[in-house]
């Protein structure tokens, strides 16, 4: 898909470099290009050049994907990277409720037990709903060190019919904020890193709910990242021309002393709209 670079076979460094990234709809769906409906189309090749020309560019050891269709879909990005340069061959790709977009993990060492959550399922007004993208919880040892990732999508900011999409969005952070709790609960010095696109901002309910009380041991701490100009936004709508910050990086307090919260950031390379509707976000890790 893009010119072929020397093969990566190590980190430059002992760290990691971790890359939360909503690629926008790699799946199979109908669309529309330059005005036109195409039904049950792929992501556009272009766009689909833009996210590994991206990703390349900036060299992680792990990537936090959102927005993954089927496992085939998978396979087609970890290939693309190798043959652009970059062999991240260890991947792990798991879903909820809805059927088409998924989470996926890929990592430059093998993934250790992926584990399932212990609850997907919430009440709300008299029905039962499971958690929409579910949740991603995945663990790896690196230069000695371990790191397990819990990725998520919550509820997007689609309306629908029989439920409040602020509340699904609550309830599914609840679900996530519970899986937190088991992990810590089990290992108060666990180096978790919470990651993915929460479609909410840093001060909504939902987010709060993820994060925690400050002043509790299982408080979580959201990366302040910043792009090449000082600003925070990952996310744009363009049918609402409107920038948000729903993209978030967010570590337990035994993995903060590790961030490189200088060398951290959000990727802004000049083609990003070319590539999602999302700016990738990368934490680097001592």
């Amino acid at each position: 898909m893009v010119a072929p670079r020397p093969t990566t076979t190590g980190p430059a460094g002992d760290g990691l470099r971790f890359v939360a990234y909503n690629v926008e709809n790699w799946l199979t769906m109908d669309r529309y290009l330059d005005r036109k409906l195409l039904p049950s189309a792929p992501k556009p090749t272009t766009q689909k050049q833009a996210v590994i020309e991206i990703l390349t560019n900036n060299t992680p050891d792990v990537i936090g994907l959102c927005e993954i269709g089927s496992v085939a879909d998978l396979a087609e990005i970890q290939q693309a990277l190798k043959a652009a340069g970059l062999d991240l061959a260890y991947s792990h790709y798991t879903g909820g409720s809805d059927p088409v977009r998924h989470l996926a993990l890929l990592s430059r060492w093998p993934l250790i037990a992926p584990a399932q959550p212990a609850a997907t399922q919430y009440q709300m007004n008299g029905q039962t709903f499971a958690i929409s993208r579910g949740i991603l919880d995945a663990s790896l040892q690196s230069h000695g060190k371990s790191y397990r990732f819990l990725g998520v999508h919550l509820k997007s900011k689609r309306e629908i019919e029989n439920a409040d999409q602020e509340q699904m969005r609550v309830h599914e952070a609840r679900l996530l904020r519970r899986q937190v709790d088991a992990i810590l609960e089990s290992d108060a010095q666990a180096r978790l890193i919470v990651y993915g696109d929460f479609n909410d901002t840093r001060p909504s309910p939902s987010f709060k709910i993820v994060t925690g009380s400050y002043s509790d041991p299982g408080y979580l701490t959201a990366m302040p990242l910043r792009d090449s100009r000082g600003e925070a936004w990952t996310h744009y709508w363009a049918l609402h021309d409107i920038y948000s910050r729903f993209d978030f990086i967010a570590v337990t307090r035994a993995l903060r002393p590790e961030v490189d919260f200088r060398g951290s950031r959000l990727i802004d390379d000049a083609h990003w709209i070319d590539a999602s509707d999302h700016r990738p976000l990368l934490a680097i890790f001592k």
